[in-house]
């Protein structure tokens, strides 16, 4: 029998075009649905298997479909965030949202990271949900199932902070419970061998995120919502293309 079709939901809010791209570099047995508003997309739709859905609030229009199951799969796109989240956040019935993302390096090495959001992974218990949402997902990707967890210092440094005595503190026991190793704050040794990759605050996660996709020359593939029952992908208005995105979203539902 023919695989049953997949319907991914995209977000257009601004620059169209990059996204509409994006979703036109899709093959196989997917239809894209993107969420605008009217006449917005100025450009005519020729691909068979892309469509428009043009309605006043298409944050929430995207949203309410993927907890519907009218659709399969969200890819936030160019959407405004803060609306996009938080149309998210009373959808899914949750207080905050738990994203992992997919990053490459300048270099083409690919890894987990997580927290990506200033008000996640604060506490061990966090981190330690995300290191098990992590694995399952490393493992869609072939990534390494080896986690490094990172603190705000060196062992060295003990002593000349209490903040970094407690977050050196805080890694260890989290690498302890979670079967993870930890790397202290060299991130650049925990790349090396690690498909999943632990900061030490949503803070310090959200910019190592920031440098690597704007100021490092790296990529940020997007970044699946691992707290919700239903798969939502979170992107960067500022990211050059959907494609990867798409194709996240795709590999997760199988």
């Amino acid at each position: 029998m023919p695989a049953a079709v997949k319907r991914i939901g995209i977000g257009i809010g601004d620059d169209a075009d990059k996204v509409i791209e994006s979703a036109c570099r899709m093959s196989g047995s997917i239809e894209i649905i993107c969420y605008c508003l009217p006449g917005t997309v100025k450009q005519k739709i020729t691909t068979p298997n892309i469509r428009l859905r043009e309605c006043n609030e298409p944050e929430h229009a995207l949203v309410n479909d993927l907890m519907s199951g009218a659709i399969d799969a969200a890819v936030r796109g160019t959407l405004p965030a803060n609306a996009t989240l938080k149309a998210l956040k009373q959808a899914a019935g949750v207080d905050h949202l738990e994203r992992i993302a997919l990053l490459e390096t300048v270099h083409g090495k690919k890894f987990l990271f997580a927290p990506v959001g200033v008000d996640e992974g604060w506490t061990v218990q966090d981190k330690l949900a995300l290191i098990k949402k992590g694995r399952e997902i490393a493992k869609k990707f072939h990534l390494p199932e080896k986690v490094g967890v990172l603190s705000g210092g060196r062992y060295g440094d003990i002593g000349r902070h209490a903040q970094v005595d407690r977050s050196l503190a805080d890694a260890e026991l989290v690498a302890r419970l979670g079967d993870a190793t930890h790397h202290e704050i060299l991130i650049e040794d925990a790349v090396e061998t690690c498909g999943l990759i632990i900061a030490p605050d949503g803070i310090s996660g959200n910019l190592v995120f920031r440098t690597l996709t704007f100021l490092g020359g790296g990529h940020g593939h997007g970044a699946p919502v691992v707290n919700i029952d239903r798969l939502f992908v979170d992107t960067s208005r500022a990211s050059p293309d959907y494609t990867n995105a798409l194709l996240l979203a795709v590999s997760l539902l199988e």
